[in-house]
């Protein structure tokens, strides 16, 4: 027997009989025409009020008031969005960056500690752990406005009043964000590569530094994200605490519906403004708010 003679062992895949003909769709792989149809209907109802601002936002004060109103955007958004940017009584460019300075800092604030919170809860060992975090949990059942009294109290007997700090401290840790990564960090780290960080003489700190935040990384970016839109679109807080010269963006375009007569269309052109930084965030963090989404869903 020579060596042109040998042929191959056979796999288990070339044991099995093989199907004839054409494989045969295995039925719920696919979804069907009912499901496409109910997401058209969602996609259809997410994308209405933005089309509604733009139709309202690029025609004039009678626009909204015309029985007969045409459902093509007119040409007017840009002269409507120039007299938002324009006006004094607004300070846009001001209440802008205040907004991104604010939602990046307290976006930032809350995955670093609320990370750094889940992973106590997580994966280190204490008495009263659970207890603790139930009493986070349950935190957030408390109302916000309860505690808009006292907190004004006291940022008024520190000076802070008018102040950008006194809308950020007060959300630098959230309770949903410690409840977010504890239950993501218990399945997305397993306990063998924390023994074998300590094996090799890391300390707590260094194993959460080279251990948790990589393995952290999907279901951060998704917290980052919600927090910023959160903190983007906060109106009730900042319009307590903060005066007309130093606004964030909501309580900027409030100022433009503050007069007797409310002309809708620069009320809608400037909120569809304020909705493009968040568009734009969306297209480049989508991706990360899937993968977010899908690592937290399923269990590896």
């Amino acid at each position: 027997m020579t060596a042109l003679d040998l042929k191959p062992v056979a796999t288990l895949d070339d044991a099995l009989p093989r199907p004839k003909g054409r494989p045969r769709h295995v039925k719920g792989t696919r979804p069907g025409w009912f499901v496409y149809a109910c997401l058209g209907i969602v996609m259809l109802a997410s994308v209405f009020p933005f089309y509604w601002s733009l139709l309202i936002g690029s025609g004039d004060s009678y626009t909204i008031r015309d029985p007969n109103m045409s459902w093509i955007p007119g040409g007017n958004f840009f002269a409507n969005a120039a007299r938002v940017v324009n006006d004094p009584a607004v300070n846009f460019w001001i209440a802008l960056w205040n907004s991104i300075v604010s939602s990046a800092l307290i976006a930032a604030s809350v995955v670093f500690f609320s990370t750094l919170a889940g992973w106590a809860f997580a994966k280190l060992k204490f008495r009263g752990s659970s207890w603790l975090l139930v009493f986070v949990i349950a935190t957030m059942a408390v109302p916000t406005q309860l505690g808009v009294v006292p907190l004004y109290i006291l940022f008024s007997d520190l000076g802070w009043t008018g102040q950008l700090g006194a809308i950020i401290v007060p959300a630098l840790v959230s309770a949903f964000g410690v409840f977010w990564m504890t239950q993501y960090l218990r399945q997305a780290v397993p306990d063998e590569l924390i023994e074998a960080a300590r094996v090799d003489g890391a300390s707590s700190f260094r194993t959460f530094l080279t251990v948790g935040l990589p393995a952290a990384r999907p279901a951060a970016a998704m917290l980052a994200l919600f927090t910023f839109v959160s903190a983007w679109n906060n109106f009730f807080w900042p319009f307590i605490v903060l005066d007309r010269q130093n606004p964030t963006l909501p309580v900027a375009l409030s100022l433009l519906q503050s007069n007797y007569f409310i002309d809708y269309s620069i009320v809608l052109a400037g909120v569809l403004l304020a909705t493009i930084p968040l568009l734009i965030l969306f297209v480049f963090a989508g991706k990360q708010l899937v993968s977010g989404i899908m690592q937290g869903a399923v269990k590896g």
